[in-house]
Order: structure tokens, then C-alpha cells, then sequence
């Protein structure tokens, strides 16, 4: 009979795109494999998903708000709607395994999963685990994790230490870069700085470019700036009257390979996903961790690169002052680029998707 897996979660791409390259190998070693993705209704998972070829079922699941508010009602209706909802899922698809990526839908599909004794899988991919995933780690039978010592926040014996999955196009066509250049219209004579602020984009990273785009423009720097969906149209507006064969504004970057290849250093957030690409591109990289997360955990994941020389970091609330000082020294100290570039690259695991894929189906044995 063919294993049949779901695999839950979602809400930003770095939760998202390690999901679908996790279905993906799942397929690549055995085609017969059933895949079903459960998401969030609104989220960027309902989208992308289907473009990679997969089904999907959305719930009504949202988060909580963090301080007391009546929303939290609302909320709290969402959750059990969505819990009968992932029931009828489960029923209906009957999975040998149920995996968890991170997101709001994770937490419904494995909860009603352990309840009714399917194996389940967790994918934690940052070195500081939510509090969902710690909740859940109590009835999953294994946990992948991409960092070491996470034995001081899940059960040690159910702990494999994968690395988290990446877009293996990234692998595969970095080192590309004429072909980079050329899609992004860019020139080689000039360096190229690519900005990146998560895949619903970051203001404070917004805002400390469009503050500094006469740096650009004047020191003859190339720009592939993806702002994010809400910043889109704001961003620019600003940088219209910019010379446009110098600043490349993007509301999302699809061909994520070809910009790692065009890049010449990345500007960035520190999520989990990220990281683990930037490692496998081998790109220097500015990571300026998020303060709006959890634990601050994006802050944990960027000190693994930096106490291995392996990234540059900035304080979410030094960018706006710092930002543009730091891009210019590094374009201009090579040894230190290769230096970062090297190091970085020597933390990549390009194969976390085929290992958590064997793990999943040794489960549904």
C-alpha cells in the first residue's frame, strides 16, 4: 500500500519552501508517495504550494496577539474550527504520518494526529523551538533539528540533527551568474548588494536603504531589493526617481537562485530557512535579526554564524544608523568577503530534505 504523509504548517516562506522541498524528496525517492499539505487560510502556503504541484487544505487558524486583547476571542473560536477541521482532514486522507514544518496550522493537524496514535514528525528549524513545538514534542516520535543542543528543549532520544531542507534550485544553479546578471538586467562592472527582509519583508530594513540609496546610486552599487508585499508600493514610489539600472526593486524574488548568484554580499533577516540558504549559496552576508520573534530566536540563529566568522551582524535598532557603513566596508575588504563566504559555505547541509524524508518514511513503516 503507498505511504501516504501530511505535512502541516506555513505563514512565511521560511517555513513554507523547507515543506515543499521535504514533499519533494519524499517523491524523489519514492513517486508513489501521497502528499497532502494543510495550511492557513490567507497564507502564503495556499498560494505557492499549488505551484509547486501539490494539494492543499486550508483552516482558519490565526495567532495570538501577545498582549491581552478581545481578538484573542476570535482567535481562540479560529483554533477549535480549526481543530474539527483538521479532523475531518485526517479522516479523510488517513496519513501514515503527519509532519509539522513551524506556522499556525502545525499545531491543530499534529495535535488531532497524536490523539489518534499517527506517528508524528516535527521539522524545528531554529535554534530557539516556539512554544507550540515544545508542546507538541511530547507525542511526536521524532523531532529534526538543524542546530545542536536542543536537548535543553526536547526529549534528547527523539532528536535527529538534519540541518533544515532548502530550495535545492539554489544548489543546482548558483554560480550562474551571467545568467543571473541577465535576468536581473544588471551590469558586471558594478557590485550587486541583495536585500532581503523575509518574505513578508521588513521595515526596518526598508527603511535604512530607501534612507541610504544616494550611497547606491553614487558609489555606482547594484541593488536587488525585495521589499515584501506591504512595503511594495511605498518602496517604490521612493526609488523612482533613482537611476533604474542601479536599483531593482522587487515586491518578491521567485528566482531566488539567480539572485544569490548575482549577489556580491546579501543584506538579511535571520530566519531559520534563510540561513540555511545563504549557507548553501555561500554568500557574505549582514544578518539584522528580527525583534518581533519569539525568544528572540532570530538573534540565536544569526550568533551561530557570527561566532564562526561566518556572517556580519547588526542590531535591529542600529540598521537605520549603521547599515550603509557596514555594506560599503565590506564591498571593500575582499579577504573579509572570502573569508565569510567560505566559513558560511562550510556550515551549508545541501541534503537536510532527503534526510528528513527517510526519517518520515521509516515512520510510516
Amino acid at each position: 500500500m503507498n505511504k501516504r504523509v501530511i505535512i502541516s504548517g506555513g505563514g512565511t516562506g521560511g517555513h513554507v519552501f523547507p515543506a515543499i522541498s521535504i514533499a519533494n524528496a519524499l517523491k524523489s525517492i519514492d513517486s508513489d508517495v501521497a502528499v497532502h499539505f494543510v495550511g492557513a487560510l490567507g497564507r502564503l502556503e495556499m498560494d505557492k504550494v499549488p505551484e509547486a504541484g501539490y494539494d492543499i487544505s486550508g483552516l482558519p487558524v490565526a495567532g495570538f496577539e501577545r498582549k491581552l486583547s478581545m481578538k484573542n476571542l476570535g482567535v481562540i473560536i479560529k483554533l477549535a474550527r480549526s481543530m474539527r477541521e483538521a479532523g475531518r482532514i485526517i479522516s479523510s486522507f488517513k496519513p501514515d504520518v503527519v509532519v509539522g514544518v513551524g506556522g499556525y496550522a502545525s499545531g491543530p493537524v499534529l495535535r488531532v494526529a497524536g490523539r489518534r496514535d499517527i506517528p508524528t514528525l516535527i521539522q524545528e528549524q531554529n535554534s530557539y523551538p516556539g512554544m507550540t513545538n515544545r508542546m507538541l514534542a511530547k507525542k511526536a516520535k521524532l523531532i529534526c533539528v538543524a542546530y545542536e543542543g536542543m536537548e535543553k528543549y526536547f526529549p534528547a532520544e527523539k532528536i535527529v540533527l538534519t540541518g533544515n531542507p532548502i530550495r535545492k534550485d539554489l544548489v543546482l544553479q548558483y554560480g550562474n551568474r551571467e545568467n543571473a546578471l541577465k535576468h536581473f538586467h544588471l551590469s558586471n562592472k558594478f557590485p550587486v548588494v541583495l536585500v532581503l527582509g523575509g518574505s513578508g519583508g521588513s521595515r526596518t530594513i526598508n527603511e535604512s536603504i530607501a534612507g541610504d540609496l544616494d550611497r547606491f546610486e553614487n558609489g555606482r552599487l547594484q541593488l536587488i531589493w525585495q521589499t515584501g508585499g506591504y512595503y511594495y508600493d511605498n518602496m517604490r514610489k521612493i526609488s523612482e526617481s533613482r537611476d533604474r539600472s542601479m536599483v531593482h526593486v522587487h515586491a518578491f524574488i521567485s528566482r531566488m537562485d539567480l539572485a544569490f548568484a548575482a549577489a556580491d554580499i546579501v543584506v538579511s533577516r535571520a530566519g531559520a530557512g534563510t540561513i540555511s540558504e545563504l549557507s548553501a549559496a555561500g554568500r557574505p552576508v549582514i544578518l539584522i535579526p528580527s525583534p518581533n520573534v519569539a525568544g528572540d530566536h532570530q538573534t540565536r540563529n544569526a550568533m551561530a554564524l557570527v561566532r564562526n566568522n561566518a556572517a556580519l551582524m547588526l542590531k535591529d535598532d542600529e540598521c537605520r544608523e549603521k547599515l550603509g557603513d557596514t555594506i560599503s566596508a565590506l564591498l571593500h575588504d575582499r579577504e573579509k568577503r572570502e573569508s565569510l563566504s567560505g566559513n558560511i559555505s562550510s556550515m551549508a547541509r545541501k541534503d537536510a530534505d532527503i534526510i528528513i524524508a527517510k526519517e518520515i518514511l521509516k515512520l510510516a513503516e
